[in-house]
C-alpha cells in the first residue's frame, strides 16, 4: 500500500527581528490543540482550510485566506480542524513590545479581523522572514502591521500623514543608509537617531523618493555589487562587502534587479 502525504507538517524558527519571538508554519489535518495559553500574542493567517477555536471560552471560526486571527497573551484558547483536509496556517508570535498587554480585553472581544490589507502585509512579512538578510524589510513590514493592529483595537490615532518635514526626514534617512551600506542598521535604530516614528519615517521616505527605504537600500547594494563584480571580485566576497547576508542573498536580489546572476554578469564579454 502506498503511503499518503504526511498528515502534519511543521516548521518553526526564531528570526532576528525585534518583537517576533517565533515564526510557526504548519499543516494540520487531525491535530486538535488542547486549551492553553501563551506569553506572547499569536497572529495567525490561513493559507487554506478552516479552523474552529475558543478564546476565553467563546467559540470562533476562521476560514480561507481572507481573515486574520489575533490571540492575546495569557488568555486560554484551543483549536481544531473543521474539514477532512485540515488547514494550513502561518503564525507570528509577537512579544509585548509590539502590542502591550493592556490591549488584551479588546482582542478577546474580537479576535478575528476581515482585513485584506492586513492579511497581505502579514503574508509579505512571512515572505521576508523566510530570507535571512532581509531583516530591515521585515522590521518595516512589522511596523505597519503593528500600526494596523492598533487601529483595529482602537488604541492609536490615525496614521500621521507626511507634512513639511517629509523631505528633510527622507534625506536624513537616505544619508544614514548610504553611510551604513555594508554594515546596515535596524529600523528602530534609524527611527531613534532621527527622532521619528518608524512608520512615519517610512512614509516620508516613500513620498520623497518613490520607494520604501528597504528597497532603496537593496538597490544601492546591487549598484555597488555590480562595480565590484566588474572589478573581478568573487560573488561570495562581493556579497559580504556590500552588506548581503551571504552569496545566496546577493544572488536572489541581483537576479531580480539585473536579470542575470552575479556570476554570469561578471563573466559577460566586455565590448570595446
Amino acid at each position: 500500500m502506498t503511503a499518503g502525504p504526511p498528515r502534519t507538517t511543521v516548521s518553526a524558527w526564531r528570526p532576528s527581528v525585534p518583537g517576533i519571538a517565533e515564526v510557526f508554519h504548519a499543516h494540520f489535518t487531525e491535530h486538535a490543540y488542547p486549551s492553553h495559553t501563551h506569553d506572547t500574542w499569536a497572529l495567525m493567517i490561513l493559507n487554506d482550510g478552516a479552523v474552529d477555536f475558543a478564546c476565553d471560552r467563546h467559540r470562533h471560526g476562521a476560514a480561507g485566506s481572507g481573515t486574520v486571527v489575533l490571540l492575546p497573551p495569557g488568555v486560554s484558547h484551543d483549536g481544531r480542524t473543521v474539514t477532512a483536509n485540515g488547514f494550513r496556517k502561518r503564525v507570528l508570535y509577537l512579544d509585548t513590545s509590539v502590542l502591550p498587554e493592556e490591549l488584551t480585553g479588546r482582542a478577546v472581544d474580537g479576535p478575528v479581523f476581515g482585513d485584506d490589507l492586513l492579511r497581505h502585509r502579514i503574508h509579505q512579512l512571512h515572505t521576508a522572514l523566510g530570507h535571512p538578510g532581509d531583516g530591515f524589510e521585515a522590521e518595516s513590514r512589522l511596523a505597519f502591521i503593528r500600526e494596523r493592529l492598533h487601529g483595529h483595537l482602537d488604541a492609536l490615532r490615525p496614521p500621521r500623514t507626511p507634512g513639511r518635514e517629509a523631505n528633510r526626514l527622507a534625506a536624513a534617512l537616505r544619508e544614514l543608509l548610504d553611510s551604513r551600506l555594508a554594515s546596515g542598521m535596524s529600523l528602530e535604530e534609524a527611527a531613534g537617531l532621527l527622532h521619528a516614528h518608524p512608520t512615519h519615517l517610512i512614509r516620508c521616505f516613500k513620498q520623497t523618493y518613490g520607494l520604501p527605504p528597504h528597497a532603496y537600500l537593496t538597490g544601492r547594494r546591487i549598484e555597488r555589487a555590480r562595480g565590484f563584480l566588474l572589478d573581478g571580485r568573487r560573488p561570495a566576497d562581493v556579497a559580504s562587502a556590500v552588506g548581503f547576508h551571504d552569496q545566496a542573498h546577493l544572488h536572489r536580489h541581483f537576479t531580480r534587479h539585473v536579470g542575470t546572476t552575479p556570476g554570469r554578469y561578471a563573466a559577460a564579454p566586455r565590448l570595446p
